[in-house]
């Protein structure tokens, strides 16, 4: 299985991925780490263990769709088989999407639907809820929408701020993501409607 992580940002979930495949828990290889930020350290993680880096600057394109077209031809190239988002603060354009219908994985910090979109953590604390977690997901055309492929829960607690719960959540990303990634590499993950079957037989 080929595959692709986009990322804007520090790459943690990104490093989970590559210790996993290296570590032999994902069945695949990690052709290209493709950020929209030059200065992403996700970038720099890709240099270290010898995985193409690529920057695609998104103020050289006139329109979103351009950008992702670039991205799409990029992926293409490469014959990637799974795109998975990490921390990639851009929304994919339909045509992406599209492009790599029931191919695109991403992690959100909730347990969705519940507090979709940016800031997944700030909004629990603010609501006051006593559990949350992170989902990972198939991506659709919609905001953190798309077929829930794994969740697991953390514990808020009193104290915690939302660096601390954060932190926490991270933690079980990196096991949840990784968990997903090498179930649709051994072909056990399919999709009906708007859910995703685990075929564990």
């Amino acid at each position: 299985m080929k595959m692709a992580v986009l990322a804007s940002g520090y790459g943690s979930n990104l490093q989970a991925i590559i210790d996993a495949i290296e570590n032999g828990e994902i069945n695949g290889k990690l052709e290209i780490v493709v950020s929209d930020k030059k200065d992403a350290y996700a970038l720099e993680r890709a240099r270290r263990h010898h995985i193409e880096d690529h920057y695609i600057n998104p103020k050289v394109f006139s329109v979103r769709d351009e950008f992702d077209r670039a991205v799409i031809a990029l992926l293409q190239e490469r014959k990637v088989d799974l795109v998975i988002l990490a921390g990639f603060m851009r929304l994919l354009s339909p045509v992406f999407v599209n492009q790599f219908m029931g191919k695109i994985m991403n992690i959100h910090p909730s347990l969705l639907p519940s507090f979709p979109g940016l800031n997944g953590v700030e909004q629990a604390l603010e609501y006051g809820v006593k559990v949350t977690g992170c989902t990972v997901h198939f991506l659709d055309e919609g905001l953190d929408t798309g077929p829930v492929i794994l969740q697991d829960t953390v514990p808020v607690y009193e104290s915690d701020t939302v660096e601390t719960l954060h932190e926490r959540i991270h933690s079980v990303e990196h096991r949840l993501y990784t968990r997903a990634i090498q179930l649709f590499s051994q072909g056990k993950l399919s999709i009906e409607g708007r859910k995703c079957i685990i075929n564990e037989g």
